[in-house]
């Protein structure tokens, strides 16, 4: 639930900070092979096991047999293209002799929000004040391990840390779906079954090198694994073997993990030694179509045009530079850097880079967003997005095919509609724009 800024809200911030200043820099033993990384003792999953839980993993007593054979009959033929391909019987045995449909797998494949989320109550969540404080937790315990793989790759801990947050809330919830089965499952279903082949692929490969068991490779419904949440291709491409025992665990080995989160960061350049980005204040005649990611600049350009920092720590300097405003005019800015467009390679939604960077900044001590969210603005749910998207295109306003999601097209449209009423054009959709919206369109 999304917590409010009261007085027991606040105090709980001032000791996450004091806790961050006063943790005292430490290294403990990576957890054994199975030992989780919240310290859970986690036991070898019997295969017969997953048939009978009821977290959404296997075929539930009502599925229809006509999925099972259909399944069956898949996997048979993704069988005969792998042999073909050359993997060999012995990992395609292991990965498939025991595989099964897993029907919750597609019904959060087709699951659609009602409503688009605020992105203060996401920073809420994302960045909440029990995250900040296992955040410090977590980078005190693994502080020698982090030194090492900032020294080696550039990247610094807290931002490992913060992806590790943000992925399995530091490993309590990496997910319990058999990767093998969710894909299996996903290539059936056929929707997304170029994907699911692709990454098939890539985790039988996994398998091959004997990086990990076939039980042990668990995550999302959608293929991501581990602590950090690395698809199978990701992993081949990635991961990295710190801990030097011979072999790529992003489960069990906090080495392994911040690593090789590291490794996909600088391989995707990371710039060291510069900020993801920082939050700004934007003067009263801001253009705000510059505010959508896509406009780069040198800070040197964006404080001519009266960009000014928040807070004693100046602006970054950066040659090339956006400017983002998630809440619109009414709520804050950010100058991102090209460290921010790195975060955007890992998870490309705006909201997931912001509360990296933002959890990170919390991590090490520094302040959290200091102007206002507008928090009396409700947010439009799916419906009201395609209703306006659908007056916007009837008014002239290109807001592409109409589809429910905010997106570039559809804010390009608020925009326009914006500066014809003499608003603010901020691109930003509220309740009492689609008010407007729709008187427009005769509604």
């Amino acid at each position: 639930m999304p917590y409010r800024w009261a007085l027991r809200a606040a105090a709980a911030l001032i000791v996450v900070l004091a806790g961050c200043a006063t943790h005292a820099p430490a290294d403990t033993p990576a957890p054994g092979p199975k030992q989780s990384t919240s310290g859970r003792t986690q036991p070898e999953p019997a295969r017969s096991a997953k048939r009978s839980n009821d977290t959404g993993q296997g075929a539930p007593a009502g599925v229809d047999g006509r999925d099972a054979a259909g399944f069956a009959r898949w996997v048979a033929g993704f069988e005969r293209r792998a042999r073909a391909r050359g993997v060999d019987r012995t990992t395609l045995h292991s990965a498939f002799a025991d595989a099964e449909f897993l029907p919750h797998v597609i019904e959060l494949d087709h699951r659609q929000p009602e409503f688009n989320r605020a992105i203060w109550d996401y920073l809420d969540t994302a960045v909440s004040a029990t995250r900040i404080a296992h955040g410090c937790e977590k980078l005190a315990t693994y502080r020698n391990t982090a030194d090492r793989v900032a020294a080696r790759y550039g990247v610094p801990g807290a931002v490992l840390v913060a992806i590790w947050g943000m992925e399995s809330n530091y490993g309590s919830n990496f997910g319990h779906y058999e990767t093998i089965d969710a894909l299996a499952t996903l290539g059936y279903e056929g929707r997304r079954e170029s994907f699911a082949e692709h990454q098939l692929y890539a985790a039988l490969r996994i398998l091959a090198d004997g990086d990990i068991s076939r039980s042990d490779m668990r995550g999302s419904w959608a293929g991501a694994m581990g602590n950090t949440q690395f698809l199978p291709t990701s992993f081949l491409a990635y991961a990295v073997d710190a801990d030097g025992d011979g072999r790529r665990d992003i489960w069990d080995s906090i080495p392994d993990t911040l690593a090789s989160t590291a490794n996909y960061l600088a391989k995707n350049g990371w710039q060291t030694g510069q900020p993801w980005g920082r939050e700004v204040r934007l003067p009263a005649n801001f253009n705000y179509a510059q505010a959508d990611g896509d406009a780069h600049r040198s800070t040197a350009a964006w404080r001519a045009q009266g960009v000014r920092p928040v807070d004693s720590r100046g602006l970054p300097q950066f040659d090339s530079a956006a400017i983002i405003a998630p809440a619109g005019a009414s709520g804050p800015a950010f100058m991102v850097g090209p460290n921010f467009r790195v975060i955007l390679r890992y998870n490309n939604a705006t909201s997931y880079a912001l509360a990296v960077g933002l959890l990170a900044d919390r991590v090490r001590g520094e302040p959290g967003v200091q102007q206002s969210w507008p928090r009396d603005e409700a947010s439009l749910s799916r419906a009201q997005v395609l209703t306006l998207q659908r007056d916007l295109n009837a008014l002239g306003y290109g807001s592409g095919t109409p589809d429910g999601i905010v997106g570039p097209n559809t804010r390009a449209g608020v925009r326009s509609f914006q500066r014809d009423q003499g608003l603010t054009a901020d691109g930003f959709p509220t309740q009492s724009l689609l008010h407007r919206v729709e008187t427009a369109a005769g509604g």
